[in-house]
């Protein structure tokens, strides 16, 4: 990934798996290499009333002994949800998926849904892995499951201790789909989001259309919230958007990475 990154032009890239640190010091020294700035970075699985929300930590102290122990909470339910999952999917015909997921998890211990994703690809079931969630593993559909992630207060505080910033992740995404948000339940969720603690908002991700960027910038602005940007880049064929491949931030928008003197007017991946 790294690699990838270098070769289109990511001058500083933040690694950020769901709930997960380990792969930050393979990471770093690969970017090292590359004469890349790096900014470790976690993605936490959050439930926020009937949402799930993910809530990005840049700049953590990984070793941050609560934000070690809460990710490991969140880590230990994912491998029931899985099981469940499989479960979902064989009453709907589509057996095997358990053991097909696992082997696209180079962690078990944090197989998610686009492990399943990339099983039901390589078996046939869907195209790509896009396809697969508008099929399976999303709510209503074959696969699915509801689980209850890290609270939103806590996820905050781990990250806010480590020493890192705390970032709501693709606004964008919980406002469309089964289970959307309007209005006035995003600018709850953002009142509630400072008053834990949270300091940035995600503006120009991968998922956002252009008139998104100008939306969130302005939700960042009414917030005062810092404003970041990222790839959201899972894998080729799997994401919106290409490392390297984002338009700048809005005019008027305070960057997060302002705060950093190490990637001081560079931008995040």
């Amino acid at each position: 990934m790294v690699e990838r990154a270098a070769e289109r032009g990511v001058k500083v890239l933040a690694l950020t798996d769901h709930d997960d640190t380990d792969g930050l010091d393979e990471a770093r020294a690969a970017a090292a290499q590359r004469g890349m700035g790096f900014i470790n970075g976690v993605e936490i699985s959050v439930s926020w009333r009937s949402h799930t929300l993910h809530i990005v930590g840049l700049d953590i102290d990984p070793a941050y002994p609560p934000l070690a122990a809460g990710l490991a909470s969140v880590r230990s339910g994912r491998g029931e949800r899985a099981q469940q999952m499989a479960d979902s999917l064989a009453k709907a015909g589509i057996g095997g998926t358990l053991q097909g997921a696992y082997r696209y998890a180079a962690n078990p211990n944090i197989i998610g849904r686009t492990h399943f994703a990339r099983y039901l690809v390589e078996a046939g079931h869907c195209k790509d892995v896009k396809s697969v969630f508008n099929r399976y593993l999303v709510k209503g559909k074959p696969g699915y499951v509801p689980h209850q992630w890290a609270n939103l207060a806590d996820a905050v505080s781990w990250i806010r201790g480590s020493g890192g910033i705390a970032v709501l992740a693709h606004p964008g995404r919980y406002m469309v789909g089964r289970n959307s948000m309007g209005k006035k339940t995003m600018r709850e969720l953002l009142n509630e989001f400072v008053e834990c603690g949270g300091q940035a908002l995600e503006v120009v991700t991968g998922s956002h259309t252009p008139e998104q960027y100008a939306e969130f910038a302005r939700y960042a602005e009414e917030f005062k919230l810092l404003c970041s940007c990222g790839s959201d880049f899972h894998g080729p064929g799997e994401s919106w958007r290409d490392m390297g491949r984002l338009p700048d931030l809005p005019l008027g928008c305070r960057p997060v990475w302002e705060r950093w003197e190490h990637a001081s007017a560079l931008k995040v991946a």
